[in-house]
């Protein structure tokens, strides 16, 4: 009897043995280590994504945008006076027709139709593209009588007091244009010094820009600060203009021709 009892008492004694066993200890702080380690590594791995969402994402939006839409010129010439001065740096935003639809008064710049570059005071746009505003649309009559007379758009005189530079006169010669299909009739606002349109009716385009050759409108002048800001398109000069058509365009030429046959009796 006694020595079931003893024997009882040492299982129950062997079971609610207090002592730690061999490595617990080593291994119950090996887990905790392994654990803190574990959430630190974790830790950087967020801190490194948000950083890539939150840095990272803006400026590849920004590059996107840079490269897809907005298109930045160093302006060399003064054919553009005195809107835009040379060494101007100006913001565009690049031409898509169904997105971006081109009006008149518009600040365009455009693929060189037909070897118009020669003809200008230098370009810095990689001997490539021009800047003119756009005057005719497709199937517009321009016309100008010359010296001391206002350019019309179909018949209508526009008031370019807005835009063009002090003491130049809208055109310093009689011109006779219609736009045709698929082109647009662009001037410079400095007309003393710009060979736009007007100079270039022998060409292969008949000096008129195939509306395919436009990559941007201006928006904006970033360069030099004293004068960053918006780019006016003066639409609201041409807002008494009617749309091209048949009836227009007859009309606007016979009154253009008896304007230009008159000014040359008194010439």
């Amino acid at each position: 009897m006694q020595s079931n009892d003893r024997h009882t008492l040492m299982v129950a004694d062997h079971g609610v043995d207090p002592s730690p066993l061999p490595g617990v200890d080593e291994q119950r702080s090996g887990v905790s280590g392994n654990g803190d380690g574990a959430r630190g590594k974790d830790s950087r791995g967020s801190l490194r994504h948000d950083i890539l969402v939150w840095c990272g994402i803006p400026i590849l939006v920004v590059l996107l945008v840079r490269i897809l839409l907005i298109g930045c010129y160093v302006i060399p010439s003064g054919s553009m006076l005195d809107t835009i001065r040379p060494g101007d740096k100006i913001a565009t935003v690049k031409t898509m027709t169904h997105l971006v639809p081109l009006h008149r008064g518009d600040i365009i710049v455009f693929k060189d139709p037909a070897d118009w570059l020669p003809a200008e005071d230098g370009n810095a746009f990689g001997d490539e593209y021009l800047i003119k505003r756009l005057i005719g649309m497709p199937g517009d009559v321009v016309a100008c009588a010359g010296a001391g007379h206002p350019v019309t758009v179909n018949g209508v005189a526009i008031d370019e007091s807005a835009y063009l530079r002090d003491g130049v006169d809208p055109s310093a010669f009689p011109f006779r244009v219609e736009v045709t299909e698929g082109h647009l009739f662009v001037m410079g606002d400095n007309r003393a010094n710009s060979a736009d349109s007007r100079y270039h009716q022998d060409d292969s385009e008949h000096g008129l820009v195939p509306v395919s050759d436009v990559v941007g409108v201006a928006i904006g002048r970033y360069w030099p600060f004293d004068r960053v800001g918006a780019m006016a398109d003066h639409r609201d000069v041409f807002a008494d203009v009617p749309d091209a058509s048949t009836d227009t365009a007859a009309g606007a030429s016979m009154n253009e021709s008896a304007d230009m046959s008159d000014t040359g009796k008194e010439r």
